[in-house]
């Protein structure tokens, strides 16, 4: 048996509410070894990793860090003693550079000063170390999100991490960064280091772990070789059931008279002089999902904000939702036409958390005759739609007038998707719909999309997460620097290889090519 780094006995955590996050976990992590933790939202990972790192303290058991037990009181004991993490949104800040970044509060000091160019040489030498590939006096502003998640661990590595938690490390990476990635962790591990994994893609979870441990409700499911599970029975341990990936079943797409839902001709806007969406034009028919791939920061967000009437920067070009032209609308005057939006952020722009379940589900069709009557709203009738909401999209809560903040992020999106769903809309912008949510939610919320879209709806389907993109799209765009790069009329036949390299700028179709993406 090799030395055991991390030991984990009997831990509980429970919260003053009487949340029972973690109940008895016992788990052993080895030096040199690459090792996941997986489960659904609300399964107790963060709560767990939180303890280890010190943030939280556990409610009884015991945490064993290289044979002696540790009383974290903050982050800052766990990084003293050797432990990183890095955290899925990153903990940066941008107009510093690289250098400021990595030694922030570990300054390395030439008599009272900060001895900047010691700092540079120790966090170049760093760098280079483990094939980074980076500027270490480069503005983290200027990087791409792969090179600013390299900036994170090697935040870690310059404070000599022995232990490093990755939490959803490869959410926004394309399947060339992500295989680099993985490459470095595998010399992390040759070089002695220990790495969690905290993932929801279980094909990376099987491609890069040694061993997984699974955590279901709160309690440990078991810790499991690599090679002893497949990829069923894992799935298994961690929601309990089988999952159902016949997405094809679902996908009958009707011809509905090849009328469009969305159309966009033109779009431009700049941004500090630069073109950030440059004369991006295609149309979402009835009947169809339209996936959009890309890596961060090509202009899929700021397409979405023209799109819903929430960028305030000016544009120009054509917008027009089921037949429409809505440029002057804002969004309330925008969903009276027919749209409804999952946004990426649900927290900041999907719900209000402090508000009960029943207030958010009715959030955006308030105005609806059967629930208000121009007087009072009819408590009666926005319960009877919450209770009936939160029995089909399966949210778990005890009760309709729970605060929404007390939800799981799965849950919180349920919320979310239940209610665009329930507005009926013709045109559905789905942003990101699955980011950050278990593989249990995530499958309900694909059948919901899919049936949305059976029923004629037109989807814009915005979303990092590749495989949610083939698995769902008729068709594909591909942004880079603002532009469709590329187009895929048929989603089966582009393999998630070639779309990566389209998501980099390596590839770039015609416009010939991509007029299809209007025309067709």
């Amino acid at each position: 048996m090799n030395e055991i780094i991390l030991k984990l006995d009997n831990v509980t955590k429970v919260y003053f509410n009487g949340t029972v996050a973690n109940r008895d976990i016992n788990m052993e992590f080895e030096k040199g070894e690459i090792h996941s933790i997986v489960g659904e939202n609300g399964a107790g990972k963060s709560t767990l990793m939180k303890v280890i790192f010190g943030i939280e303290r556990p409610s009884s058991g015991h945490v064993y860090y290289k044979g002696e037990e540790t009383h974290f009181n903050s982050s800052m004991d766990a990084i003293k003693a050797g432990i990183g993490m890095v955290h899925q949104h990153f903990m940066l800040i941008p107009s510093f550079s690289i250098v400021d970044n990595i030694i922030l509060g570990d300054e390395p000091k030439k008599s009272i000063f900060i001895d900047q160019k010691e700092a540079a040489k120790r966090c170049q030498e760093l760098s280079d170390k483990y094939d980074f590939e980076l500027d270490v006096n480069a503005k983290v502003s200027t990087l791409s999100v792969a090179k600013r998640q390299k900036v994170e661990i090697l935040k870690t590595l310059y404070r000599n991490a022995e232990l490093i938690i990755l939490d959803e490390p490869t959410s926004v990476l394309t399947p060339q960064e992500t295989e680099k990635l993985f490459n470095q962790l595998r010399f992390f591990k040759e070089q002695g280091h220990t790495i969690i994994f905290i993932s929801h893609k279980l094909e990376e979870v099987k491609q890069i772990s040694d061993r997984i441990s699974v955590i279901r409700n709160g309690v440990s499911k078991g810790t499991y070789l690599n090679e002893e599970l497949t990829m069923e029975q894992l799935t298994n341990l961690i929601i309990g059931r089988d999952l159902d990936n016949d997405m094809d079943r679902y996908k009958t797409h009707e011809d509905f008279n090849n009328a469009k839902a969305l159309e966009i001709k033109d779009l431009y806007m700049e941004r500090n002089g630069k073109p950030v969406l440059n004369k991006v034009s295609f149309a979402v028919k009835n009947g169809e999902i339209l996936g959009v791939a890309g890596v961060e920061g090509n202009g899929q967000q700021e397409l979405v904000k023209c799109i819903t009437g929430l960028e305030e920067t000016a544009y120009t070009g054509s917008i027009r939702i089921c037949g429409n032209e809505v440029n002057e609308f804002n969004i309330r005057k925008r969903r009276d036409e027919g749209m409804a939006y999952i946004p990426e952020d649900r927290m900041v722009d999907g719900v209000a958390g402090e508000l009960p379940i029943s207030d958010n589900l009715i959030s955006t069709y308030y105005t609806r005759e059967d629930i208000n009557n121009k007087l009072f709203m009819d408590n009666k009738k926005i319960h009877e739609v919450s209770d009936n909401l939160i029995k089909t999209f399966a949210v778990k809560t005890k009760t309709a007038d729970a605060p929404v903040n007390s939800l799981s992020g799965g849950n919180v999106q349920k919320v979310v998707v239940a209610r665009e769903y329930n507005t009926n809309s013709q045109f559905m912008i789905a942003e990101q719909p699955t980011h950050g949510i278990d593989i249990g939610s995530a499958e309900f919320v694909h059948h919901k999309l899919i049936e949305m879209r059976n029923a004629g709806a037109g989807i814009l389907l915005v979303s990092a997460d590749l495989n949610e993109v083939m698995d769902l799209s008729d068709r594909i765009i591909v942004m880079f620097n603002g532009e469709i790069a590329g187009y895929f009329p048929d989603a089966n036949n582009i393999s998630e290889s070639d779309l990566g390299m389209y998501m980099l700028g390596a590839r770039h179709q015609d416009a010939e090519e991509i007029g299809g993406a209007l025309n067709d």
